[in-house]
């Protein structure tokens, strides 16, 4: 069966990863720390804004805002750089996550909010904290705890903005009824079936015009850091200027 194609909207999406066979993907605070770490980077690369985390030991979710058809480049980039990490420290070879990420392109406001609820309350589902805020792991535990330190990547949060609200608290206090969780399912199963251009994010130039003042190496490499600043993805650039995406790779990462 061919899988379903991802969802690279800008916008808001809900993204799940999971350890192979359930297995751990942390095994300390320390690499904890370091996700958020390479999540900031990727953040910073890529313009995306992380409005909700919480990263449990087995597995994490990101509730994060793209502003370029450009979801699957920022997770891969997440996924390899932690995976080499932790290979390396923990001398182990093999792959870490276990299979494709999963995620969910979130449309309506009252979803969002629903699945900071979701989010926040997984450490208590879990049976590992009582209250949100107090597992250390989430973005809520560092915005109502002031010796904790904000990650640069959520300084923009929606969450940021209305944890000291305290309509937003009891919100975030009340866990999923069972309704709201089915409905939660539900909404995820959905298939996004308005008109494509309705969520599509606009390119602001064509790769055509992105290159056609690229007379050299050094403005033709400045071009392909803006192109994909734009939205394109390195494929597409790669194809466009007949080069490999590997080659396409390396110099964005040596100009980024």
């Amino acid at each position: 069966m061919a899988r379903r194609p991802r969802l690279d909207f800008a916008g808001f999406h809900h993204i799940v990863n999971r350890g192979v066979a359930r297995g751990n993907i942390y095994n300390s605070d320390d690499d904890k720390e370091k996700f958020l770490e390479i999540l900031c980077k990727a953040c910073m690369i890529y313009k995306v804004n992380v409005h909700d985390y919480c990263l449990m030991d087995n597995h994490y979710h990101l509730l994060v805002e793209t502003t370029a058809e450009n979801l699957s480049l920022f997770v891969r980039q997440i996924n390899a750089n932690y995976a080499i990490y932790f290979n390396k420290k923990y001398r182990r070879i093999g792959h870490l996550w276990q299979g494709r990420y999963k995620s969910w392109y979130v449309i309506q406001d009252e979803y969002l909010y629903r699945l900071f609820r979701y989010i926040e309350h997984n450490p208590i589902e879990a049976k590992i904290s009582r209250t949100v805020g107090e597992y250390s792991f989430t973005l809520a535990a560092t915005l109502l705890n002031a010796d904790q330190e904000v990650i640069p990547c959520a300084l923009h949060s929606k969450l940021k903005k209305e944890i000291h609200n305290e309509d937003i608290q009891e919100l975030l206090a009340k866990a999923l009824s069972k309704k709201e969780l089915k409905e939660l399912e539900t909404e995820q199963k959905k298939k996004i079936v308005q008109i494509e251009h309705e969520f599509k994010q606009e390119k602001h130039k064509t790769l055509q015009e992105h290159f056609k003042d690229a007379e050299n190496m050094v403005l033709r490499n400045s071009a392909i850091l803006l192109a994909i600043k734009d939205g394109y993805t390195q494929g597409e650039v790669a194809r466009y200027l007949k080069l490999s995406a590997a080659m396409v790779s390396k110099i964005f990462r040596g100009v980024k």
